[in-house]
């Protein structure tokens, strides 16, 4: 048994007396979030009203889980950590370095010589201090969680942006970089500032084309791409218990997308199925025992305007499929309006490519409701227009739907089988196009779809829907298909129009396996090998200390305009062979980020040599000659990904400071544990006044403390001098990170 029987048992004996003492302490009634929030505070003798969104708070999670492109620095900062072994049961998951090219078993097989050097690290410190490891094709990590690792009422942190994926079965799980993911692994308290919680009550019952993603689409529609960050999304609600708990999963994966913390729903029968059909019949059990405490109190539900932050309501029984995009997955449109869109705006109309899967869409009753539409292609004697790509979430839903005929069904339409892994959906796709240049459209069933994501092409409109509705537009070829009331010509010249999907939310005949791919860890004689040499690895040292001193004269290395993810600052596709080296990934640093002063990417003025340079040859050449440099940027900085390179990148290439309009949580959180300042302008008009050659000092920082300013002094060129006031939200234990130059070193 790969869940820990022993530890689930603990936590659930616990959790009901946790849960009373909270409430008898607070004197009032608890929401979900709270609940299980307060049942893992790290020191319990520190229980207060904690105030969402200002209170830091220390937390105990009970797991940990890491995907193969964020685990390598993960765990090479967990090496220096001087620990025997993970605390807490561990995982790590193989799915992000396996590139969508020809199909499943070349692209595995390719990606097992390719990268050998670096599973074999993740395999080895894996078994060295007992953590469990998934093989190539073993799995997508939110899916393989889903399916062996969460449970109710439970605490997990993950290095990847979706972790929260496991609040389809009432888990909170966080997405963090490698160093909180340390933090736990080491069994040191982890920080996190108590989040706001954002009701969403559901009401109703999804019907016809309508899926559990499109609540998830229109809700991102309703918040932005920042509209969550510090909350907690929970639902709750009657509607809640008509969904699946691998739809309300896919409705928390994409929680991620309007920048919230976690997302959950409360423990239901549509849980307890799920969790019994994957061989954990056990933790149904257990939780029934508790079972009250897995949901909100009676009294939040009756007044959650109370207990609430906010309360967004949606209707499913009203609820019309959405199409998201392009270049940012809040763009929200019904499809009863998106044809109209498309025309308005321009967008390329022709479907290139329909790509179904991804942590967010690939579990079985996903791809049972997209075959269904595949098998009326025969049946109502039509062609399917673009090319299909089938990315599976598991082994075990791959060789499920195997077994009843599906990956056939796909097959018959032309549909490439890719490995059970992310591939395009995070950049790793080896995509052929006649002309990288021309503008073209594709629909997705994934998360995200920033410019360049999915093929590193700038052209590609990238749209995200359900999977229902990227099958529908595959056959059609066309983004002005509405499948709820068009038609398409058949080949006897007959008008048909598509019936509504249909699936099975569960296999009639169970699970099967497959080739499960888990190794257990053998314990702590296990070597673990890095070559000196090696262009892939790369053992950390670790940063410098801050020098005592203000940060004076630092020149601007970038003013960054628009949106400017953890994609712009380190770019995934073919850099995730670089994750575990980070001199090298560092050549990546920024370099899809747009310059304010002249448009362009990758192109920054330097000081040193008065003309135009790369970002990071730029950062290099300053760092050579000692010199610290500046970011200065916009909203949501930072937005998207976990990826703790976004933040390793900079400090390792002297960047000291990030001056920004906003950021996005997890990216505030990895600066500050790399030891980096992470300041925001009070006036976000101040943005403006930055000069391409300009010189800025950062001031106050011997006075650095809690709620206390710092000021920016720019120095014109001309001699002339600015200055203003930014704010921070550093705490005492976040600041003494910075003055040890990061929280690995404070340990």
């Amino acid at each position: 048994m790969m869940y820990d029987e022993k530890m689930l048992e603990a936590f659930y004996s616990t959790y009901k007396g946790k849960i009373e003492h909270v409430r008898a302490v607070l004197k009032r009634p608890l929401t979900l979030a709270e609940k299980i929030l307060y049942a893992h505070l790290y020191d319990v003798s520190g229980l207060k009203n904690y105030k969402r969104g200002e209170d830091y708070v220390n937390f105990r999670p009970d797991r940990v889980a890491m995907q193969d492109a964020t685990a390598q620095m993960a765990l090479l900062q967990f090496m220096n950590a001087g620990q025997e072994q993970a605390a807490v049961p561990s995982t790590v998951h193989c799915d992000h370095l396996i590139q969508a090219y020809k199909g499943a078993q070349e692209d595995i097989a390719t990606a097992t010589r390719t990268n050998e050097e670096v599973y074999d690290f993740l395999r080895d410190v894996s078994s060295r201090y007992g953590i469990g490891f998934w093989k190539p094709g073993a799995g997508i990590i939110h899916q393989v969680v889903l399916e062996n690792y969460a449970f109710p009422g439970g605490m997990m942190v993950g290095t990847d942006s979706h972790t929260p994926n496991a609040g389809g079965l009432g888990m909170v799980a966080i997405g963090v970089g490698g160093a909180d993911a340390v933090d736990v692994m080491t069994g040191m308290e982890w920080e996190l500032k108590m989040p706001k919680i954002i009701g969403v009550k559901l009401t109703g019952t999804l019907n016809g084309w309508a899926s559990p993603k499109d609540v998830i689409l229109k809700l991102a529609g309703i918040l932005t791409v920042k509209g969550g960050t510090n909350a907690i999304i929970e639902y709750f609600g009657p509607g809640t218990s008509s969904l699946s708990a691998t739809g309300k999963a896919t409705i928390c994966n994409m929680g991620a997308e309007v920048g919230a913390t976690t997302s959950l729903f409360p423990y239901d029968e549509r849980m307890a199925v799920y969790l019994q059909a994957t061989g954990r019949k056990r933790i149904v059990e257990l939780a029934e025992s508790v079972v009250a405490d897995l949901r909100a109190d009676e009294a939040v539900i009756s007044e959650p305007e109370k207990y609430y932050d906010r309360i967004i309501e949606i209707n499913l029984t009203e609820l019309e499929p959405y199409i998201n995009g392009p270049f940012t997955p809040d763009a929200a449109t019904p499809i009863s309006e998106f044809a109209e869109k498309v025309l308005r705006n321009g967008y390329p109309r022709k479907m290139e490519v329909g790509l179904i899967g991804s942590c967010t869409n690939s579990s079985y009753q996903d791809l049972s409701r997209a075959a269904s539409l595949a098998r009326q292609v025969a049946e109502k004697k039509l062609s399917v227009a673009s090319p299909l790509i089938i990315n599976p979430g598991s082994e075990q839903i791959r060789a499920t739907a195997e077994r009843d005929g599906m990956m056939d069904e796909f097959q018959e339409i032309g549909a490439v089988i890719m490995a059970n892994a992310c591939g395009p959906c995070i950049g790793q796709w080896k995509r052929h196009t006649d002309d990288p240049t021309r503008k073209n459209s594709i629909v997705t069933s994934f998360n995200r779809n920033f410019a360049k994501r999915a093929d590193g092409n700038p052209n590609t409109y990238a749209f995200v829907a359900s999977p229902e509705l990227t099958m529908a537009l595959t056959i059609a070829g066309d983004l002005c298909f509405n499948p709820l009331k068009d038609r398409l010509m058949n080949h006897d010249g007959e008008k048909v129009k598509l019936a509504e999907p249909v699936g099975d939310e569960l296999p009639l005949h169970g699970f099967t396996s497959g080739d499960g791919g888990y190794m257990a860890p053998t314990g702590s004689g296990t070597a673990v090998e890095v070559n000196p040499a090696s262009q892939r690895l790369q053992l950390l040292t670790p940063f410098p200390a801050w020098e005592g001193s203000d940060l004076l004269d630092m020149p601007l290395l970038i003013k960054a305009q628009g949106k400017c993810t953890t994609d712009h600052i380190s770019m995934a596709g073919p850099w995730l062979r670089f994750r575990g080296h980070l001199e090298n990934i560092s050549d990546n640093m920024l370099m899809g980020a747009v310059n304010a002063f002249n448009g362009e990417t990758n192109s920054v003025w330097s000081r040193l040599t008065n003309a135009y340079d790369t970002v990071s040859g730029t950062a290099k050449a300053y760092k050579s000659e000692g010199i610290s440099s500046i970011v200065v940027a916009e909203e949501n900085y930072g937005e998207g990904s976990s990826r703790e390179h976004a933040a390793m990148e900079p400090r390792f290439l002297n960047v000291r400071v990030i001056l920004a309009k906003s950021f996005a949580r997890i990216h505030e959180t990895n600066l500050k544990k790399q030891g980096m300042l992470a300041l925001t302008f009070v006036d976000k008009a101040d943005y403006d006044k930055v000069r391409e050659h300009d010189r800025l000092s950062v001031t106050g920082l011997k006075e650095f403390a809690p709620g206390r300013n710092l000021t920016v002094t720019l120095h014109h060129e001309d001699g002339t001098k600015e200055s203003f006031e930014t704010q921070h939200t550093y705490n005492e234990q976040q600041i003494a990170w910075f003055r040890a130059g990061s929280a690995l070193n404070a340990r």
